[in-house]
């Protein structure tokens, strides 16, 4: 009963290029909406498919709404104070989460 269906547990990545132009393959964890802008959170994996060090990274995020199938837009956020709301979003969806795995026990 209790059993999920398989591809909820496949997660879906992205790759990343850098600045320094390696790419690096994300886990997408989640994309958050703040004041009306998009977000998403990635978790960086190195070559095993893992996470080292438990830090995750935000980005701004947009789709084209014309073109469903264009490839969205990864911008970095370099104002702070937009970068604490993201990441206080994201401190509230980890607790929303942990509370349905609670009450769905």
């Amino acid at each position: 009963m209790g059993k999920k269906n398989d591809y909820e547990d496949e997660e879906m990545t992205v790759e990343l290029e850098l600045d320094d132009g390696s790419i690096v393959n994300c886990a997408v964890i989640t994309i958050l909406t703040v004041s009306s802008r998009d977000y998403i959170v990635l978790l960086p994996l190195n070559e095993a498919g893992e996470n080292e060090d438990g830090e995750v990274w935000f980005y701004r995020y947009s789709e084209n709404p014309d073109d469903p199938n264009e490839e969205p837009e990864l911008d970095y956020i370099d104002d702070d104070e937009e970068y604490e709301n993201v990441a206080e979003a994201f401190d509230e969806y980890l607790d929303d989460c942990e509370f349905d795995e609670l009450t769905q026990e």
